[in-house]
């Protein structure tokens, strides 16, 4: 008898192991199954969120408009800043020299954002000061490539005036440069392909506007 028992239980043994074998293949199978079925849905999804991830994120590549709208709006910037700082001690309305602070807090940052830009597309940055415009100087507002810049001319008679002159001529000059602003950020918007330059032009396009309209009321418009 006690061979055969040992021989039953040599065949139990066999047979458990064989089971457990086959149960655990058969979980190494599931887990593998599940193991790519999972990467299949991680890749899916990722293909899927991945672009519209980028896309959303990304603030779009530049192109030679956005290039010309920096090294345009930069000077064309500078010399309305420096239109309103001439305001100070100069005017005689309290209500234009409110504009003038307002017109130097909106765009001496707007000058530096644009700056960097260039800098980072490896163009250039317009020298600061009226004499590093190369080519600039004394443009007036029908020959200029930047509408609404102030002659020489015009820029001496600004600041040889003081009181009710001085406001008049600076309601006057800087809606001219407003409206040179404007059309600038206009091209900008429909031929520029970088996100924040024509986010930024769309800004200039709404707050210069409701800037004319109040210095033309100043004027009595």
């Amino acid at each position: 008898m006690a061979p055969r028992r040992s021989l039953f239980r040599r065949t139990a043994v066999s047979a458990a192991i064989a089971t457990a074998a086959t149960v655990l293949a058969a979980c190494g199978s599931s887990d593998s199954s599940s193991s790519s079925e999972h990467t299949g849905h991680d890749r899916e999804a990722t293909s899927t969120a991945g672009p519209s991830s980028t896309a959303s994120g990304a603030q779009g590549s530049h192109n030679a408009q956005d290039v010309s709208f920096a090294q345009g709006m930069i000077p064309h910037h500078r010399q309305a800043v420096a239109m309103a700082g001439l305001a100070a001690s100069r005017a005689k309305s309290q209500q234009v020299k409110d504009l003038a602070d307002k017109i130097k807090q909106a765009q001496d940052p707007e000058i530096d954002t644009m700056s960097g830009w260039l800098k980072a597309w490896g163009a250039k940055v317009p020298d600061a000061g009226m004499e590093g415009m190369e080519g600039m100087e004394g443009m007036d507002h029908s020959g200029s490539p930047m509408p609404g810049m102030m002659s020489d001319d015009e820029m001496d008679k600004l600041k040889g005036s003081s009181g009710d002159a001085f406001d008049k001529a600076f309601l006057q000059m800087m809606i001219g440069h407003h409206e040179g602003a404007i059309a600038m950020a206009k091209t900008e918007q429909a031929k520029g392909s970088y996100g924040p330059a024509t986010t930024m032009a769309k800004s200039i396009v709404t707050s210069q506007s409701s800037e004319i309209t109040g210095m033309d009321k100043m004027l009595g418009k």
